[in-house]
């Protein structure tokens, strides 16, 4: 087990404090590496690295081609590493180490996309309604960013942060999940080799409370960007207003997945499998929330069930595995507890909704594929982000039932229906108030399209021009080209208010 660090202005440390955790493989619980744990002071480090290399280093100042360049080698050396790294996630998070490959994949293809980006922006020239000048928009990087990233998707999600924020010439402190740090650090480690100048990137590690507090409420931090839950966002925002810094949100949602009669029943089953149980459920998009209209529910449902029975629970590195564990002891606890809240409000359980008894599996932290049926939208398993593999039905009769029950939820992050339509795809689409709308597929998304949501799923986007746009302040440049007197204040007889 090789011991890592943090990264500082260029620099690998330890933390401050000399305090170290533990990481471990959620499979089997065994230790895989040991990382400083920081707290704030390792966190105003790092801060006052990016501080210095945004108000007097070069990144900021390069042209948006040459910052593409380094990204675009960044990307380059996630495909050479992509087998460790996919290794490392799936060590790190339990999650099949196909998807991990899927997820690095992906995460070099974000990386080039916004290397692609960084030398787009030219500005915009507004026409001005005054002769003899010119009015000009542009986009300038909003500063130093404070970025943290979740535990489920740790790299994936890093990486919509990170390649945006550095294509638009900003410095940025990554705080990445004090449980899942790993493949984080493996990045940082080629940003330098990428030739990121010292300071531009560090990545602190910690809890929320300290190191996430402290970045957000730094007066040196000009935006915080965060992924995770509704509570820790309410907390940065409150914790933010001390500078009044941006703040880019995104909070998990409760997203349904609509099925109605006119659709292909099993293409929906299938896509609803994929909706619900890639690792494990533990996804903010997940389709968790079924709607199925009455005429084809039973036929669905049972389908639905002959699927489930069938997948296989093991280790990310072995063979024919589909799901692995959740991600925590604590985690596992807080799934059972909605399994068992779910009864006792008058779901009725199907499949699952406790641990496997399978022996080999008793060291990870698994919860069997759970589905209940004769769900209704007051329940807390319908209303509230489980974050696990439970998935519930509920039955709607028509179009305008199923879009009104839809919407009425306290998220808005993403949602997804199935019809051969064409007059209903346009009619439901613009109708769900949600950030994404899948249209007969589900939990798509890539570097192009903007992601986020609606409600307490959040504010601000991430993903294509618009998670670029984040990271930036918009500047207005007005040019006189001709002044003239105005002579508003203290001119006399024939000078007076002639200028022009």
């Amino acid at each position: 087990m090789t011991p890592r660090k943090m990264y500082v202005d260029g620099k690998w440390v330890d933390a401050r404090s000399g305090k170290t955790r533990e990481i471990i493989n959620p499979f089997d619980q065994e230790v895989i590496a040991r990382v400083p744990e920081g707290d704030r002071a390792d966190a105003r480090a790092a801060v006052a690295a990016a501080r210095r290399a945004f108000d007097g280093g070069p990144w900021p100042r390069m042209t948006g081609s040459e910052r593409g360049g380094h990204l675009r080698r960044l990307a380059r050396l996630i495909r050479r590493d992509r087998e460790e790294l996919a290794e490392l996630e799936t060590r790190d998070t339990g999650k099949t180490v196909e998807e991990s490959r899927w997820d690095m994949d992906g995460i070099a293809d974000i990386f080039d996309y916004y290397a692609g980006l960084a030398d787009k922006e030219s500005g915009e020239v507004i026409a001005s309604p005054f002769p003899r000048t010119t009015s000009l928009a542009v986009r300038e990087p909003v500063g130093v960013c404070g970025q943290i990233s979740p535990w489920n998707y740790p790299l994936l999600q890093a990486s919509w942060k990170m390649a945006p924020a550095l294509a638009a010439g900003c410095a940025i402190v990554m705080k990445p999940s004090e449980i899942t740090p790993l493949t984080t650090l493996k990045v940082t480690e080629l940003a330098a080799e990428a030739g990121i100048p010292a300071g531009v990137v560090n990545t602190v590690l910690g809890p929320g409370a300290t190191v996430g507090a402290e970045l957000a409420e730094s007066h040196d931090v000009d935006l915080i960007s965060f992924t995770g839950g509704v509570e820790t966002g309410r907390k940065i925002i409150q914790a933010a207003a001390g500078n009044v810094k941006k703040i880019a949100l995104e909070l998990g949602g409760k997203n349904p997945h609509i099925v109605f009669g006119d659709a292909d029943v099993d293409m929906a089953v299938d896509y609803a499998l994929n909706g619900v149980f890639f690792h494990a459920g533990q996804i903010c998009s997940a389709g968790a929330r079924l709607m199925v209209q009455e005429d084809i529910h039973d036929r669905f449902v049972d389908a639905l069930l002959s699927r489930m029975q069938r997948i296989r629970l093991g280790g990310g590195f072995e063979e024919g595995t589909e799901m692995g564990p959740l991600i925590s002891a604590e985690h596992l606890e807080k799934v059972e507890r909605y399994a068992a809240i779910a009864r006792e409000e008058g779901a009725r359980l199907r499949l699952g909704g406790k641990r496997p008894d399978d022996p080999a599996l008793r060291k990870g932290f698994f919860f069997l594929p759970t589905l209940f049926t004769d769900c209704t939208d007051d329940m807390r398993i319908v209303r509230e982000e489980v974050f696990g593999p439970i998935v519930t039905v509920e039955k709607f009769s028509g179009e305008v039932e199923a879009v009104d029950r839809a919407n009425n939820t306290d998220y808005g992050l993403a949602a997804g229906f199935w019809t051969r339509n064409p007059d209903r795809i346009h009619r439901v689409s613009r109708a769900l108030r949600f950030g994404t709308v899948w249209v007969n597929d589900f939990n798509v998304y890539f570097a192009q399209a903007p992601w986020g949501g609606y409600k307490r799923s959040g504010m601000g986007r991430e993903l294509g021009r618009a998670g670029y746009e984040e990271y930036t302040e918009i500047k207005h440049i007005y040019q006189n080209h001709d002044p003239r007197p105005v002579n508003w204040f203290g001119a006399t007889g024939d000078e007076a208010h002639d200028g022009g």
